[in-house]
């Protein structure tokens, strides 16, 4: 009897990362429940070849939930092959036929086409996850669509956008991960029923003088099991399909790192305009009481860094598959593949919970609008003055000489006066009136087409999420 306690080493995708439903599409049990639905799928399309007798593929199908993974372990230790120990716990339960179990496959051609399978399943929860996560993102986008802020190039203030289309950059690319993704779960394909090399030369033979042929054996067993099956195949299904999974997975986590990163920065309080939810008894830090670090966006940062790294070895998998196939993928797919998806897993029910959970705070908005925003609606008016006769360069060097000296002001703390100052000068006032050059300094008008805009990538979304 095998038992997992915390005196051992756990995996923290055991118990701390990932959703149940995650661990279980890549948990023992359920991965020798397919593998039994494999050797069912076959032995049913065998019946039809007369290989097999209705009585014994009764019995197959009665013992197919009577999973023991104690008794499989037990074999394994003196055989040394997981795939052969689960046959002969299987054909121990089936006396009557456990003869015929796995007849004619080869270990590639069962657990190959179960790997697709949880790939499948996999990639449905992924899918379904990052949909939840764009509505998230609609239902802000919808609601700040106007709400001016400073947008920052080069990690320093540069003009006005607004909190919406600042959502709307990252939800316009996860719709395309999604779209990726969904197409991705399309394509998903087994080995098929094809042998040891891919030939079906197992098939051909032990099909002759039957009804049936090897491809329509496999189109009999793949229609069974919900699946298509490579038109060609070597002992394995090609791993590039592993490397096409990962790289829409590592390609969603570049979408959701870039917001997080950015998350963290814009509740860093020198900026101060979002943060995340934050627990009545939540603890901070161990040292400093009054800390409200950005716990979530870091572990979604942490796990996505993760997440790119194991696309790295899906596609060392995929190159250095030597001739029909080597064994060297093995191990690490036995860890590459759960792994990639717990993380994401982890990522995307974290993300959609700071989304929606998240507090924008206005004060610090219209603060940092207040401090840097004028520099930017200066351009503004250097557009209008060039519009009433000025000439543009003159205009040009007289407003960036007084936003460099109200900068330096701003720089040790005392108030913007750059309103003043350019409200007051007598070259800009000799084209435009006080009252029009305030108004023309206005950076909360300063914010383009941006509100229409995100508008539109709403409605982009909503028509992706309708199919």
């Amino acid at each position: 009897m095998q038992s997992f306690t915390h005196d051992t080493y756990l995996s923290p995708f055991t118990w701390r990362y990932g959703s149940q439903q995650m661990r279980t599409i890549f948990s023992e049990e359920h991965k020798r429940k397919l593998l039994r639905r494999i050797w069912v799928a076959l032995a049913k399309a065998q019946l039809e070849a007369k290989l097999v007798s209705q009585e014994q593929l009764d019995e197959l199908i009665s013992n197919q939930e009577n999973i023991d993974i104690d008794r499989a372990t037990e074999i394994e230790a003196e055989i040394r092959h997981d795939l052969m120990a689960e046959i002969k716990t299987y054909a121990e339960q089936c006396p009557k036929a456990g003869a015929i179990i796995h007849l004619g496959a080869t270990s590639m051609d069962i657990l190959d086409n179960m790997d697709a399978m949880r790939l499948k399943e996999a990639l449905a929860i992924v899918i379904t996850q990052t949909k939840t996560l764009l509505e998230a993102f609609i239902t802000q986008m919808e609601t700040y669509a106007a709400q001016p802020c400073m947008a920052f190039t080069h990690i320093q203030p540069a003009e006005p956008t607004t909190v919406g289309y600042r959502f709307a950059q990252t939800a316009q690319d996860l719709k395309e991960d999604l779209q990726d993704l969904m197409q991705v779960h399309a394509s998903i394909r087994g080995k098929g029923m094809k042998g040891a090399v891919g030939t079906s030369a197992s098939y051909t033979e032990l099909l002759k003088g039957t009804k049936l042929s090897a491809s329509q054996l496999e189109e009999m067993v793949m229609q069974d099991l919900g699946l298509h099956a490579y038109t060609a195949a070597t002992q394995v299904y090609t791993r590039k399909q592993d490397l096409r999974v990962g790289q829409a997975l590592s390609s969603l986590c570049a979408t959701l790192y870039k917001f997080f990163i950015d998350f963290r920065l814009l509740q860093s309080p020198p900026i101060g305009e979002w943060s995340e939810p934050f627990g009545s008894k939540q603890v901070g830090s161990s040292a400093m009481p009054f800390k409200r670090n950005p716990i979530n966006s870091e572990k979604i940062d942490s796990l996505c860094r993760f997440v790119e790294a194991q696309e790295g070895v899906l596609w060392q998998n995929a190159a250095s598959t030597l001739l029909e196939r080597t064994l060297d993928d093995s191990a690490n797919r036995r860890l590459v593949l759960p792994d990639i998806f717990l993380s994401v897993d982890e990522i995307l029910n974290t993300a959609t919970k700071v989304v929606k959970g998240m507090q924008i705070h206005l004060a610090g908005i219209q603060r940092n609008l207040a401090s840097y925003g004028i520099f930017a609606a200066s351009e503004r008016l250097l557009m209008e003055l060039g519009k009433n006769g000025a000439d543009r360069q003159e205009m040009h060097e007289l407003i960036r000489t007084h936003s460099l000296m109200a900068w330096a002001e701003v720089q040790t703390g005392k108030a913007n006066t750059l309103m003043q100052m350019l409200s007051e000068d007598k070259q800009i006032r000799s084209y435009l009136s006080k009252e029009a050059i305030i108004a023309l300094l206005d950076a909360t008008l300063y914010t383009g087409d941006s509100e229409e805009r995100t508008h539109r990538v709403v409605a982009e979304i909503r028509e992706v999420l309708s199919r």
